[in-house]
């Protein structure tokens, strides 16, 4: 009985490794949790432009946007686990088991794959707001009542943005969610509150035509397309550290092979070079990278941002 069973189970694995070696034979479906057009949905569909190249495949986008981003993240947690179908993950994927009372999936039902790229969050005041730099805004925050801080709601970038300039460096700032990123610019641009912070793909057209001013940004490197703004560590502020970032986390227990095989082809992808000059334009980084690579910064943001959520008390009730 146990042999045969032993047996079975020896069957079953030499057919997984070998459908992992002509891995893969059919079309591949990249789920993106957000609507199309934002920076996750575009860095999403340059990616798969360069991978389903590399893997002699056509690679289909398919926007599930819904419950911050935790409608796609489900779907894909509870699909097969046979190479076909992946999660185009962001900074949600991480963090809103931290802060949202319940999830219907566990952290664990989802495994990094790759890094995509990422576009650094900016600092955004109106055009003739008074303070030039991150100091200035820090310094003239503390006086009187504070500023009002927009979000894009509970757990968002720039809610956590928020966060760690109260946290770290005593800021004085008042939340105001707003449904969307789009409607937190509206508010700075008819001045109803003081400053937000956005990705750099939807910040630079404002930054460009002089509509607003930006003040930092939040990344560890400049941004290609607008080398000019200093990072908030170049300004003295090394915790204020994150970005709008897009990888690729697969079901748990997709084959290695298969996860090694889209994880190399992503990398590909992103060293092409009019991928890579397409995504600078825009405002995005291109990162790709290994497994390794990307499951290491998945580590450190995990305790980076559970780091924040403990410190403010962030909480999507």
């Amino acid at each position: 009985m146990h042999l045969s069973r032993s047996l079975i189970l020896l069957a079953a694995l030499a057919a997984a490794t070998a459908s992992a070696q002509t891995w893969p034979t059919k079309p591949i479906r990249l789920v993106v949790p957000f609507a199309a057009g934002g920076a996750n949905d575009l860095m999403a569909r340059a990616a798969a432009e360069g991978a389903s190249k590399a893997l002699g495949q056509p690679i289909v986008v398919d926007n599930k946007p819904g419950a911050g981003a935790t409608l796609g993240a489900d779907l894909v947690a509870k699909s097969a686990p046979d190479g076909y179908t992946f999660l185009v993950s962001a900074a949600g994927v991480i963090s809103n088991s931290m802060i949202k009372k319940s999830l219907p999936y566990k952290d664990s039902d989802l495994v990094p794959v790759s890094m995509i790229g990422l576009a650094p969050s900016v600092i955004l005041v109106p055009a003739n707001a008074p303070y030039k730099d991150l100091k200035e805004f820090i310094a003239a925050s503390r006086t009187g009542p504070g500023f009002h801080w927009a979000t894009a709601g509970t757990g968002s970038t720039p809610h956590f943005v928020e966060g760690m300039l109260e946290t770290k460096y005593g800021a004085k700032l008042d939340v105001v969610p707003y449904k969307s990123g789009s409607e937190s610019i509206t508010a700075v641009l008819g001045k109803q509150v003081d400053a937000t912070s956005e990705a750099s793909i939807v910040a630079l057209p404002y930054l460009k035509s002089g509509k607003l001013k930006a003040l930092a940004n939040t990344w560890t490197t400049r941004i290609s397309a607008y080398p000019q703004l200093a990072t908030a560590t170049e300004q003295g502020f090394p915790d204020v550290r994150i970005a709008h970032w897009a990888g690729v986390h697969a079901p748990h227990g997709t084959p290695e092979a298969v996860l090694d095989k889209m994880s190399a082809a992503i990398d590909t992808a992103m060293k092409t070079p009019a991928i890579a000059e397409r995504l600078k334009g825009m405002g995005i980084e291109p990162i790709g990278g290994t497994r390794a690579s990307f499951v290491q910064f998945v580590d450190a943001e995990r305790a980076r941002l559970g780091a924040v959520v403990k410190a403010t008390g962030m909480k999507d009730e």
